[in-house]
């Protein structure tokens, strides 16, 4: 059979919302299940209530365990709150408020009831604590999202002053003490009807849209956008960013359409992802069909009319997908390692309040062109293992006024250099696009031509490997002593990789390096396989060879 990526949903597509709500309230998890425990990823807990991974209990044992960590670690400022528009994040918010309001927590939540985008979050908590001053009560939150994963999932993470990503310290302590409050039946968690939780003195409001959108000219030169008339398509995919779009565009003035303002909790409008499932994968050339389809179209009626920029957002607003006209063979959805080449030239050439110091960072899976381009911009590239968090220093201090990883998540600091987010930040990295455009008059796509023209043509891809348990906890303790081989396709070896170059914090894996290509070898959280992560600047041939001889040399290694 044809593979259906890339076309609309049909009805048995879509999760059945009834059950799954039914399901968070009424399934207990197995606890004898590793499946069915609390347990935080790079971006929290997530699962899906149908699997009983992500059920009311896993979120009231959650929250009483990030009360008892606030508490531990003397936050004692406001912990602000916000959903996605998965159907699983407003009860998953409801049990937290319940508990926060049971535990004498302030607590700030939307004020317009709406959606909150992670990095809105993030700017609240950050402005909150600067505005405080040192020795202050400092601000935390949590986000309820699973950001692009399917509409029967689930997600809940947890922000600290800091506003990034909880560190493993964090979180490690966070999902052991959640795991003892399911084993002991939630006794030790607090609790309070949620109707006395909204009218809890401890529970407030605040407006999420208006502190990010009025503060974005301190980090984007929106004039030059409105003075160049670039028109710009946003979809914000079904999110949370569906009303910030609009507001965008009213209060900034730019020519700014929302291309699909629709809210469904199973996103029937989607086009499948690569495997015939509904995923807000804004950095997926299937998910994002529909807006390629309309940019290509170039059509003037009203339907389908083409902008000079198009946008996509997942849910949560951290991920960013950027698509652009058809001119002279170059355009369409941009593979997030270019679109961040691209970004990192425009941003060290044309930031003059920045630190002429500041390093650029990058996950030790995104491109090498990315290290070509800072070598050209004479600056130092920082490599660090995959993880948000690892940039959240860097962009506080203003040393590391960009961070950006290969799955289209990024961030960068305001034009005076000072902080903007420290959790990746779609909105922003899709408004960029914009910018950039005006003030080169070229789309990001030609831009991208020009420094392959100057820095090579590197082929990029990441394909999936069968390990077992065992396997995967092999490579994920690896040494590079354990490497023996000297060549990869042909090349020398001229680095084998356990810690990353940039902090010397294990990559929880393997990566080797060459001339011209290299592979990175990394074991899923989730899955029976092992991520290979490969890139050549010689050509798709020779990527193959790659792929071919990384995954023998790491199936050798880990048998």
């Amino acid at each position: 059979m044809a593979s259906r990526a890339g076309t609309v949903a049909l009805p048995q597509d879509l999760v059945d919302i009834t059950a799954l709500l039914d399901a968070y309230f009424d399934v207990a998890p197995d606890l004898e299940d590793p499946a069915q425990r609390v347990a935080f990823g790079t971006s929290g807990h997530r699962g899906s209530s149908l699997k009983a991974s992500f059920n009311e209990p896993h979120i009231l044992a959650i929250t009483q365990a990030i009360v008892e960590y606030r508490g531990r670690q003397g936050i004692t400022g406001p912990l602000f709150i916000g959903r996605d528009t998965h159907a699983l994040s407003e009860p998953a918010q409801n049990s937290a408020l319940e508990v926060l309001a049971a535990n004498g927590v302030n607590v700030l939540v939307d004020a317009r009831h709406g959606y909150t985008p992670t990095p809105a979050l993030s700017h609240a908590i950050l402005k909150y604590n600067q505005q405080a001053g040192p020795g202050q009560p400092q601000a935390d939150g949590i986000v309820v999202t699973p950001s692009h994963n399917p509409p029967g999932d689930g997600g809940f993470k947890y922000n600290p002053p800091h506003g990034g990503p909880a560190d493993t310290d964090a979180t490690g302590w966070i999902a052991n003490r959640a795991n003892e409050l399911l084993e002991n039946e939630l006794r030790g968690v607090k609790r309070i009807p949620l109707n006395d939780a909204l009218a809890a003195e401890t529970t407030g409001k605040f407006d999420f849209l208006s502190s990010y959108v009025d503060d974005l000219p301190s980090v984007l030169d929106l004039d030059a956008i409105r003075k160049a008339g670039v028109r710009i398509g946003a979809d914000p995919m079904g999110g949370a960013s569906v009303d910030y779009w609009g507001e965008i565009g009213e209060r900034h003035q730019l020519d700014l359409t929302v291309v699909n303002p629709t809210v469904d909790p199973q996103w029937a409008f989607m086009t499948l992802d690569w495997d015939e499932k509904i995923r807000m994968d804004c950095s997926s050339p299937s998910a994002m069909a529909s807006l390629i389809q309309r940019m290509s179209a170039g059509s003037a009626t009203a339907a389908g009319s083409a902008f000079d920029i198009a946008t996509g957002n997942d849910a949560d607003a951290d991920r960013h997908g950027i698509v652009t006209p058809f001119v002279d063979g170059q355009g369409g959805l941009m593979n997030p390692n270019h679109y961040l080449a691209v970004a990192i030239d425009y941003l060290y050439r044309n930031r003059t309040g920045w630190n002429p110091e500041s390093v650029i960072g990058k996950t030790l899976v995104s491109s090498s062109i990315i290290d070509r381009v800072a070598a050209g911009l004479g600056r130092k590239l920082v490599e660090v293992p995959v993880g948000f968090k690892w940039f959240v220093p860097g962009l506080l201090s203003g040393e590391g006024a960009f961070g950006g990883e290969e799955s289209a998540g990024a961030s960068f600091n305001k034009r005076d250099g000072s902080v903007w987010t420290t959790d990746k930040d779609g909105i922003l990295l899709a408004l960029l696009a914009s910018e950039i455009t005006a003030v080169t008059g070229k789309s990001p796509s030609q831009l991208y031509k020009g420094l392959t023209d100057q820095f090579g043509d590197p082929v990029y891809a990441r394909i999936d490997a069968a390990a077992t348990r065992e396997q995967k906890a092999k490579l994920g303790k690896l040494s590079a002593e354990d490497v023996s081989a000297t060549e990869l396709a042909g090349e020398t070896i001229t680095a084998k990789l356990t810690e990353a170059p940039g902090n010397g914090a294990s990559i929880g894996g393997l990566k080797v390096v060459t001339e011209n290509a290299w592979f990175a070898a990394r074991p899923s959280g989730t899955e029976d396989v092992y991520k290979i992560y490969a890139e050549s600047f010689k050509g798709a041939d020779h990527l193959a060879k790659v792929q071919e001889e990384a995954k023998a040399l790491v199936d050798g290694v880990i048998s």
